[in-house]
């Protein structure tokens, strides 16, 4: 029996490249920026997945979701109400962003896409949807445009089954990325044997289950072993409790990746100015910006100021990584400096720290490919959320 979804607001695929490694067929998708069409084009219809799972019967996936009409597309597909079997999508997040302070963002039209999304959900009657955003959706600010789209929710006949933040280190994403998800079942479907969100799978080292949290390492290439004794100078023998001969054990045995390909298109790094090089040859191995010496700490950040800690840091590499952000190719917006080389991480890295394949190729500027990445749901967790649903619809 065929599963079938259609993704709105796909970005780069994400989504979608979860639903077809779990086993699910996706008819249409829909995406506003055009980079990020092109990069979908590219790797589910003219790519490598062509034809492998995805048939995108619902017309050009580049397009406005405010001008496509619900109904049109659903007969498009051929499909009556109650067909579809589920709806996925991950609406523009900028205006619930928790980086906003005060009541910035809670006129932001984008805020409005989210109920745009229910639109399709009142249109198709899927039997579930699945909606992803940043975790300032549940902030008090923004509870309006939250309760009105559970109200709709309910109102369309659906019962909302979850609603709440999951953390991606806990399935095996080498990240730690916080996000809502919020799952909603048509009433005459619910059962009280669906259990989402699926049991996480990775665990903090500190709980005594296995496997542990993934960690950064698991992306680039293994810690080369002279640096060994300045990681424990620099970082393990001042935060950690841990003996030289236990931390040289750790870096030893990370999880290791591998070399990015020379002609990966993904294989480019902001390039620093000579400032800034400097700046990053000052920082120490997992340090952040604040353990960078006097001379190259930003004129903003010194006299004891203590915000923004994450800039021009370093990737901790035996830890998750910190949040991939739509500013990841850039060190200026959070700690994306490569572990122990003086620039930034290339943008293959924080692909892979997102899950996705090397294989899967970005279309765009590099500004336009990290929006990409920042913006979409990893790989490795969406198949494990679509995996449990898709079960217990089946079921």
């Amino acid at each position: 029996m065929t599963f079938k979804a259609i993704d709105l607001f796909a970005g780069a695929g994400g989504f979608t490249l979860s639903a077809l490694d779990a086993g699910v067929d996706v008819l249409a998708a829909i995406e506003f920026d055009s980079a990020a069409a092109r990069t979908y084009e590219k790797n589910f219809i003219r790519g490598r997945r062509h034809k492998l799972n995805i048939d995108l019967r619902g017309g050009p996936v580049n397009g406005d979701i405010n001008e496509v009409d619900p109904g049109e597309l659903r007969d498009s597909l051929s499909l009556n109400e109650g067909d579809l079997d589920l709806i996925l999508g991950g609406p523009p997040c900028q205006g619930f962003s928790t980086h906003r302070i005060n009541n910035a963002g809670v006129d932001d039209p984008r805020n409005q896409l989210l109920l745009r999304y229910f639109k399709f959900v009142e249109e198709f009657k899927p039997k579930a949807f699945l909606v992803e955003n940043v975790a300032g959706l549940m902030w008090k600010r923004h509870e309006e445009y939250l309760e009105k789209f559970l109200d709709h929710a309910d109102e369309a006949g659906y019962s909302i089954k979850f609603c709440n933040v999951l953390n991606a280190k806990d399935y095996g994403v080498p990240q730690n990325r916080k996000r809502v998800f919020i799952l909603g079942v048509r009433k005459e479907l619910d059962r009280e044997d669906l259990t989402f969100p699926p049991k996480p799978t990775h665990f903090s080292p500190n709980s005594g289950k296995l496997p542990f949290w993934r960690t950064a390492s698991c992306v680039f290439e293994p810690v080369p072993a002279y640096h060994y004794q300045t990681y424990w100078d620099e970082y393990f023998s001042r935060k950690t409790k841990l003996s030289k001969e236990e931390a040289f054990k750790l870096l030893k045995n990370l999880e290791k990746g591998r070399k990015v390909r020379k002609n990966d298109s993904c294989n480019f790094h902001m390039t620093p100015s000579k400032e800034m090089a400097e700046r990053f040859e000052d920082t120490p191995l997992n340090g952040s910006r604040e353990d960078a010496g006097e001379k190259h700490r930003l004129a903003c950040h010194s006299n004891g100021y203590k915000g923004h800690k994450d800039v021009y840091g370093r990737i901790m590499i035996h830890l998750p990584s910190n949040t991939i952000t739509t500013g990841c190719n850039n060190p200026s917006k959070g700690r994306f400096v490569h572990p122990w080389e003086n620039h930034g991480i290339t943008l293959r890295h924080a692909a892979r720290l997102q899950t996705f394949p090397d294989w899967y190729s970005f279309n765009g500027s590099s500004t336009e490919q990290a929006r990409q990445i920042g913006n979409a749901v990893p790989p490795h967790l969406g198949k494990s959320l679509l995996v449990s649903i898709k079960k217990f619809l089946l079921n």
